[in-house]
C-alpha cells in the first residue's frame, strides 16, 4: 500500500493540470502559457499536501482533501496575484468549484469504492 500516496499525489497533479488545460482551451489560449498558469496552483497543491501531511491519509476527504483543495485555491490565487496574473472574481469562483469537484470528487469516489469493497469482503 506504499504506492497509494504517490499515486494520489500524481492524480492531484494531473487533475490540476487538466483544470488549467481545460481553462486555457476554453479561452482559445495556446499551450505555451500553460506552465505560467499552472505553477501557482501546483505550488498550492504541494503546500496543501505538506500542511495536511496527506501522505499519511491521502484518500481522506475531510482532512487531506479539504486542506489540499483549500491550499491549492488560496495559495494559487495569492501567487497569481503576486505574479501579476488575473484573479477576477469569476475566475476565483470557477477555480474553487472545479478544483473542489476534481480534488474532493475522486476522494469521495475512492471512499465509496473502499466501503463497497469492505462490505463485499
Amino acid at each position: 500500500m506504499k504506492f497509494i500516496a504517490p499515486l494520489a499525489f500524481l492524480l492531484d497533479v494531473v487533475l490540476v493540470g487538466a483544470f488549467v488545460l481545460i481553462g486555457r482551451t476554453s479561452h482559445n489560449e495556446g499551450p505555451l502559457g500553460t506552465l505560467v498558469t499552472l505553477w501557482p496552483f501546483l505550488a498550492g497543491l504541494v503546500i496543501g499536501w505538506i500542511g495536511a501531511r496527506a501522505w499519511r491519509t491521502p484518500l481522506a476527504l475531510r482532512w487531506s482533501g479539504l486542506t489540499i483543495w483549500a491550499a491549492t485555491v488560496i495559495v494559487g490565487m495569492l501567487l497569481r496575484a503576486v505574479a501579476g496574473q488575473g484573479v477576477q472574481i469569476g475566475f476565483v469562483i470557477v477555480t474553487t468549484v472545479v478544483l473542489a469537484i476534481f480534488l474532493l470528487g475522486w476522494r469521495a469516489i475512492g471512499q465509496l469504492l473502499l466501503r463497497l469493497g469492505a462490505r463485499r469482503a
